[in-house]
This record gives structure tokens, sequence and C-alpha cells, in this order.
């Protein structure tokens, strides 16, 4: 499984900043890729909280079904896909001295092996890096905006 590490600092409080995060309508606003990410649950937040979601890179759309495995409120949130492509990502949120909040992040995901693994990998692995980048710093103006 293939990770990538990312960190963040936004003008936010805790609070807002996780209170955003953990609404799955915000998650097309700042998630780079994803076009629909819809919960399929009857909790719509929080541990057990299970989500439809698609990402459009490039021509190809990549479905999973993601569940939220790990909650803690203002501080830790994990989805791991149950099905579909791969991946996990772990958010955790910490303050800054300046009152701000600093955003870690682990992203985990491995790719099908055979001809079919190295075909997506030629599509997913140019992009996933700059997804990354991406991803951080619309989360950040996001969060600096609606705060």
């Amino acid at each position: 499984m293939r990770e990538i590490n990312r960190s963040a600092v936004a003008s936010t409080s805790r609070d807002a900043a996780f209170a955003y995060m953990d609404d799955f309508r915000n998650v097309p606003q700042w998630m780079f890729g994803i076009s629909r990410f819809e919960p399929t649950s009857d909790i719509l937040s929080g541990l057990g909280a299970t989500y439809d979601a698609t990402m459009q890179i490039g021509p190809k759309a990549l479905t999973s079904v993601v569940h939220v495995t790990e909650w803690v409120h203002n501080e830790r949130l994990t989805l791991e896909s149950v099905e579909g492509l791969s991946n996990s990502s772990t958010w955790s949120f910490s303050d800054t001295a300046d009152g701000g909040t600093r955003l870690d992040v682990v992203f985990r995901y491995s790719l099908p092996g055979g001809i079919a693994g190295k075909v997506l990998g030629a599509v997913v692995e140019p992009v996933v890096g700059q997804a990354i980048k991406h991803t951080e710093s619309t989360l950040r103006a996001r969060l600096e905006a609606t705060d």
C-alpha cells in the first residue's frame, strides 16, 4: 500500500474545521476529483457512516464505498474504502499557537495487480501527489472562507 503524508495550517478554529470536514455535503467542494459523495447509511456522520463516492480522474471515473472507521470529535476522522479502489485517509486536527488549526492527513491507497493495475497506475500515479496538494490548498481556502 502506498502512503502520502501532508500537513497544512488554516486560520480557523479546530471546531469549525472539524465540523466542515465532517459534513459529507462539503466533500465535493474540497476533495480533488470527487464528483459524488452520498450517504448510504442512516448514520450521516461519525463512526459507522458509509458513503458512495465517485472520483473523476481524467477520463476515468473511479467508484468507491467508504466507511468512517475512526471518529474522535475535533481530533481525528478516518475513512476507509470497503468497495472499489482500495484507499484510506486519516485526518488529524490540532490547535496552533495562534488559534488556527493544523491539519495532518495520511492518505493510503493500493492498486490491483496485473495488467489492470498497471493500466490504472498509469492513470492514477501521476496525479495522486498533485491531487493531495490541490485538496489541501482548496480545503484550507474553504475553511478560511467559512470562518
